[in-house]
Parts: C-alpha cells; sequence; structure tokens
C-alpha cells in the first residue's frame, strides 16, 4: 500500500505516468498496474487518462492527495527517529535559488553546521518557484528564494537585499536570461522592455553557466551584484533591490527545523 501511495503522489505531481515511472526508476506499466490497484482498492477512478501524455485528476484524488503528504511526512519522521534514536541525527533539506545557492548559503551553512550538530544538512538547488513547490510537497525542510513567493501554509521572512547590476557588453550580445520562473527573470524583463531592447535572447537555466559565459566575454545579463566580481559591470539603480527570503511550513516542521529557521533569520540581521 505505501508503494502505492508513493507511485500515486508522483504521479499527481507530474500529471504524466511517464516522468513518474523515471522519478521512480520503474516501468510504466507497473505504475500504471499500481495506480489501477489503488483505485481498485478505494473503489474510485484517481486519474483521467484522456490519450494524451497528461492526466487529469478527479477530486478524489485532491482529497487523496492531501493526505498522502502529510502521511509520507509522518513516515518518514517515523522511519528517521526508529533508525537514528541512538545517534539523534535529524535530517534537513535545503532547497535553494542559484544565486542565494551559490554566493550566501555557504557562509551561513559553516555556521548552521556548527550550531547544530545533530543536524544532517543536505542541499538542493533550484528555481524559486519549484523551492516553493518542493517546500509544499514535503520534499526539502526549509527554502531559500529569490522573488516573493507565497502560499497559503508558507511562512516568508525576508532575509536581506541583493542587488542586481548589468553585466556583460551590451552592444555585443547576446542577453543570457534565465527561465521566467526564476528570481531574476522578472527584472531582466522589465528592463528589456524599459530599454526597448529586442535583441537575440539566449534562455540559460543555470546562474553559474551565465557567469561563466560572461567571464569569458560572451553576452550580456543581469545578474547579483555578488557573481559579477572579475566581470566588467555597472550598478543599476535601486529598483533593481531585490530581497532574498526564507520560507518554511507553517505547520508540521520538527522543533529542531523550527530552532534552525529561528537562527537564519537572528544571522541575516548581524
Amino acid at each position: 500500500m505505501f508503494k502505492w501511495l508513493e507511485t500515486f503522489k508522483v504521479v499527481y505531481e507530474t500529471k504524466n505516468f511517464s516522468k513518474a515511472s523515471e522519478i521512480l526508476f520503474v516501468s510504466q506499466p507497473t505504475v500504471s498496474s499500481q495506480i489501477k490497484q489503488l483505485e481498485n482498492e478505494f473503489g474510485t477512478q484517481l486519474f483521467i487518462r484522456s490519450g494524451r501524455k497528461e492526466v487529469l485528476v478527479t477530486p478524489q484524488a485532491e482529497i487523496l492527495y492531501e493526505r498522502v503528504v502529510d502521511l509520507m511526512d509522518d513516515w518518514d519522521k517515523l522511519y528517521q527517529a526508529v533508525q537514528t534514536k541512538q545517534q539523534q541525527i535529524i535530517r534537513c533539506v535545503i532547497g535553494a535559488s542559484h544565486t542565494f545557492a551559490n554566493y550566501v548559503l555557504p557562509s551561513l551553512l559553516i555556521q548552521m553546521h556548527e550550531k547544530f550538530p545533530q543536524i544532517r544538512f543536505s542541499v538542493r538547488m533550484m528555481n524559486s518557484l519549484e523551492v516553493l513547490q518542493a517546500l509544499e510537497h514535503h520534499t526539502v525542510d526549509i527554502g531559500f528564494i529569490e522573488k516573493p513567493l507565497s502560499a497559503p501554509n508558507i511562512k516568508r521572512f525576508s532575509l536581506m537585499e541583493d542587488q542586481l547590476v548589468l553585466a556583460g557588453d551590451t552592444e555585443k550580445g547576446p542577453w543570457l536570461v534565465r527561465e521566467n520562473t526564476s528570481g531574476v527573470y522578472y527584472y531582466t524583463k522589465r528592463f528589456l522592455e524599459e530599454k526597448d531592447i529586442d535583441g537575440p535572447v539566449m534562455e540559460i537555466q543555470n546562474n553559474e553557466v551565465i557567469v561563466g559565459l560572461l567571464k569569458q566575454g560572451f553576452g550580456c545579463s543581469l545578474i547579483s551584484e555578488r557573481a559579477a566580481e572579475g566581470i566588467s559591470h555597472q550598478r543599476l539603480d535601486d529598483s533593481y533591490k531585490r530581497n532574498f527570503y526564507l520560507i518554511r511550513r507553517k505547520s508540521g516542521s520538527s522543533e529542531d527545523i523550527e530552532k534552525c529557521a529561528e537562527f537564519i533569520c537572528e544571522w541575516s540581521e548581524q
């Protein structure tokens, strides 16, 4: 039953049986079979297969998903408690957006490691929207984002400012831009519209690749001032300042994770 529910959760989140099979490292027929068995168990249809790659969810699936997320989160905590009782090791998965992960998180992570030796930290780098979604889906415990995203079950705390700069040679181009769900995309789009720029654009879903290209004299882009060392750049006005944010769930976090979040907020004020 637990495997069925785990498969259900991944299918629900991807809306795609093929993608679910890749994530779970099982065959697509296995995914279909487990979902069918789960539907038989509940005596109701959970997904509508319309012949397209993406499946639709039923109202029953909506109800089940809400409970399954909490159930699997509770199971994970129970498993950890049983497995690590003697060592008292707590697992904390951090989801961090690119600029924060590369230029702020390293120094913070060292202090967190020293402050909370009982916590085993792991870091996943993704864009701001993906961090929020991962936190909602309980696949990360603490998130750092670069745009003021919100959700009903998420708390958001402002940590510090980040100044954006115009880096590279605008005469040569092309414009190196992040995907539209990243934290810096909004500012880049606004800048291009304000300056009436309609030059060639290259989308790159990784901040360090953009910085690497700029350091080799290729392209131009809006990047954090923290990332601009060694790159020709000019500071933009205060309207191109943004905030880094800490996000966490409103409920369901362990006491250790709560203390960790409080420490981060205190650290940002130093």
